[in-house]
């Protein structure tokens, strides 16, 4: 059964059960959660359990919801151990499943069956320490000297080594050092792994008992977890019960923990995990130092298998999102034409290479109902997978906006339209020509764009409609934009390219520039756009000269024989 315990305030420690399908919490008497805190509404958010999922909504309240720290928006998704905050009260929620969601506890398994286990607020209570023991593991973090006895030694690390040599995952690491533990401490009656998230939420990662009749709720000390990761210092305490650091600690009090020892979790940076805590009841059995550095080498030996199963199952996600990221590119190639249109007496290159898998440059050859050919080409600022996106929805938008406006500067402004209705913060800048096959004229729409290279039969260049372009799509709604007219000849072309291949960087940084640009157009053999394209294309690729292509890169050309 799902449930969330207060971590703090008037009713720390109070479990309240989510039983009904909605479960409100706020500042009035009918709330299921009941918080008598000025600063909460009267009903300030629900709860919502959908098909055994569960969700926290914010009822417009006037502080704002948060999970994990973060404020929601609207529904937002709870997992196992997530931090749910109403103004200055803090829950943790529990799904009553004892398998931690991945999002919040990277799929480990709590060992304890029918057991839950939390962590309880009791920071802000320390008077002093009477600890019996310390040892710094951080400064030696790898290469501890023990002074326990070899039987000792030995067994501890063969055991937890047999346990761990195989481990890959962290559902299989964290049961196998808590076994172990239990095997190596015959006096011991708990031990838990207590993990941060990477949002620096405290999770309990596992937990296992000696008694199976012993409470169904086991509460863990958050001053004693943040107290050894932040000192990264392996703690004994001999009688935690009367320890005087650990004063006013409920979850110690309540239980009468006579011996406990806590060991701090450290990656290969020094840099805390978690922590590895067992105690025991028995004062007769209570730990002496030795056993603290028996579990000081335990937890050595767990942090690597710990730090490897987390590489291991990011590399997997990561392996999983390259997977995700092939298929979007071949996504992306099929919104991108085919081949060129078949246009008498025209002939067309293109090129397009994004800087990642997918890109936000983009092109497109659409034909219009009178005939007339429309040529693309188009930059989304930035590039990646939000960019891609954007690239997507501007391609079904220009095709819709050219077949229903013959004006093609009406249709640019038409799609302008569409594209700040999205209200993103983006913008896209954008080149058109339009082919009329029959009177070989050319009309061109420039949103924001570098101008087209306009070569001429006798190798001169223009670059027209500069000076009448306008303003980038999805700045401004209401935008009109200009047409600006060329009649093409025999020989000429028109090259329309993306910043991609004039601010392309070489190894030195030194960038390759549009004049660059112009020479190939210019020199090109005939004016032809195939030979013009190739020999741009080579020539950057050759100037890249092995450095990081940093952005997407689209050329077109297009001309007459």
């Amino acid at each position: 059964m799902a449930f969330i315990i207060a971590n703090n305030g008037p009713h720390l420690g109070k479990r309240y059960e989510l039983t009904a399908s909605k479960s409100l919490v706020g500042r009035h008497p009918d709330c299921q959660v009941v918080l008598e805190v000025g600063a909460v509404s009267r009903h300030h958010a629900q709860i919502v359990a959908d098909n055994g999922k569960f969700f926290v909504e914010d009822l417009q309240s006037r502080n704002g919801t948060y999970v994990n720290d973060h404020m929601i928006d609207g529904r937002q998704s709870l997992q196992e151990g997530d931090l749910l905050r109403i103004c200055d009260v803090a829950f943790t929620f529990h799904s009553g499943q004892k398998t931690l969601s991945p999002a919040s506890a990277g799929g480990a398994t709590v060992a304890s069956v029918g057991r839950e286990t939390i962590l309880i607020d009791d920071e802000g209570k320390d008077s002093g320490s009477t600890i019996m023991s310390k040892l710094d593991v951080s400064s030696s973090h790898g290469r501890l000297q023990y002074t326990a006895s070899p039987e000792i030694k030995l067994n501890a690390l063969l055991e937890i080594t047999k346990a761990l040599s195989n481990a890959v995952a962290l559902d299989a690491v964290l049961p196998s050092v808590l076994d172990g533990l239990f095997k190596i401490f015959v006096q011991a009656d708990r031990a838990f792994v207590v993990m941060a998230t990477p949002e620096g939420n405290l999770v309990p990662m596992g937990t296992k008992v000696r008694r199976q009749d012993s409470e169904d709720t086991i509460r863990i000390s958050r001053t004693i977890v943040k107290q050894v990761m932040e000192s990264k210092e392996a703690i004994l305490s001999a009688d935690a019960a009367s320890d005087s650091r650990f004063d006013m600690s409920q979850s110690i009090a309540d239980f009468r923990i006579r011996s406990m020892m806590c060991a701090p979790l450290l990656d290969n940076e020094s840099n805390a995990l978690g922590v590895l805590q067992i105690d025991t009841h028995d004062q007769r059995k209570r730990f002496q130092q030795e056993d603290l550095e028996v579990l000081a080498s335990v937890a050595a030996q767990a942090s690597v298998a710990i730090d490897n199963a987390q590489l291991h199952e990011e590399l997997l996600k990561q392996r999983e999102i390259e997977r995700d990221l092939e298929v979007a590119h071949e996504v992306q190639r099929s919104f991108l034409p085919e081949r060129p249109p078949q246009l008498d007496g025209y002939r067309f290159f293109n090129y397009y290479q994004p800087a990642n898998h997918v890109g936000g440059d983009y092109y497109d050859y659409i034909t219009l109902p009178d005939g007339r050919v429309a040529v693309i080409v188009a930059d989304v600022v930035g590039h990646g997978v939000a960019a891609s996106l954007l690239m997507a929805k501007i391609a079904a938008e220009a095709r819709f906006c050219l077949a229903s406006e013959s004006d093609v500067g009406v249709a640019v402004g038409k799609l302008n339209k569409a594209i700040t209705g999205l209200n993103l913060d983006r913008f896209i800048t954008m080149i058109m020509s339009v082919i009329d096959p029959g009177t070989h004229e050319v009309a061109i729409v420039n949103a924001g764009h570098m101008a087209p290279l306009y070569r001429k039969k006798d190798g001169a260049l223009e670059e027209p409609g500069n000076e009448v372009a306008g303003l980038p799509l999805g700045i401004i709604e209401e935008v009109v934009y200009a047409v600006h007219l060329i009649s093409l000849s025999a020989g000429e072309s028109l090259t329309m390219y993306t910043d991609g291949i004039n601010e392309c960087c070489n190894p030195s940084g030194a960038m390759y520039g549009i004049n660059r640009v112009r020479k190939h157009v210019a020199a090109a053999e005939n004016g032809m756009p195939d030979q013009l394209g190739k020999a741009i294309i080579e020539d950057v690729r050759g100037y890249l000269a092995g450095a990081t292509q940093d952005d997407d890169m689209c050329l077109v050309a297009f001309g007459r024989e």
